[in-house]
């Protein structure tokens, strides 16, 4: 790995410790240098002002997903299906990981107000929806999934599973039997949704137990073709 590369990673995973640790409201370009062992000045040096950091970082969040959903295409697609909605789903005793969701539905809240940051929205929703779409693609050709409209189908699921967790993390909702609202819903969009699309004596495999599409820590490495600065391409 260069050490372009390699610096790369350091930074996007020092946003991820910040954002996590401090919110968004109250993060500071030092917070980050802290959290990366990087001076604030090589911050600077790579990005010019914390905006264009973390705009970055949602670039990287997406491309990450991206890469890991590609790297997945060769599992069924039930599994792979499975390992989608397993993603939105945590548990109370998860705090880091509700902590730093915390931070990016405050960045998500800048979307109405600021272009770059809602063009990073759109981008994420299209490949949200993009992936689910390509997956039951997929599920079809296979036979394992009935014909459905694929389009309207990924964006109803997107839709909820994203809305389950922002409910969580803003109402801290739980269900009656107490367990996490992100896992009652995803029940029940298997149960509503994806079983009745089942083709006869396939099964979705559990979502408490498949291989999510993105590691429950630090987002992964960044490839050595990621861009470095935060300026626009």
């Amino acid at each position: 790995m260069s050490d372009d590369a390699s610096t790369a990673e350091e930074i996007m995973a020092g946003v991820y410790r910040a954002l996590r640790e401090h919110g968004y409201a109250d993060l500071t370009m030092q917070d980050i240098a802290d959290a990366c062992s990087k001076s604030k000045s090589l911050l600077h040096y790579h990005y010019d002002t914390k905006e264009d950091l973390l705009v970055a970082f949602l670039d990287h969040l997406i491309t990450t997903f991206e890469r890991r959903a590609a790297a997945g295409a060769d599992r069924p697609a039930t599994e792979r299906l499975a390992a989608f909605i397993a993603w939105f789903g945590f548990d109370p005793d998860e705090t880091d990981r509700e902590h730093f969701h915390i931070a990016l539905l405050e960045l998500r809240s800048q979307g109405p107000f600021n272009d770059r940051i809602r063009s990073r929205l759109q981008r994420s929703d299209r490949v949200f929806r993009g992936t689910v779409a390509e997956i039951l693609e997929q599920g079809i050709e296979e036979g394992t999934f009935e014909p459905v409209d694929v389009q309207e189908t990924a964006a109803l699921l997107v839709a909820t599973l994203d809305g389950a967790r922002t409910r969580q993390i803003t109402l801290d909702e739980m269900d009656v039997d107490g367990d996490t609202y992100t896992r009652t819903v995803a029940r029940t969009v298997i149960d509503r949704v994806i079983d009745p699309m089942l083709a006869a004596g396939v099964e979705l495999p559990d979502v408490e137990t498949v291989e999510v599409l993105l590691p429950r820590d630090e987002p992964v490495s960044i490839a050595p073709a990621d861009r470095m600065d935060g300026r626009e391409a």
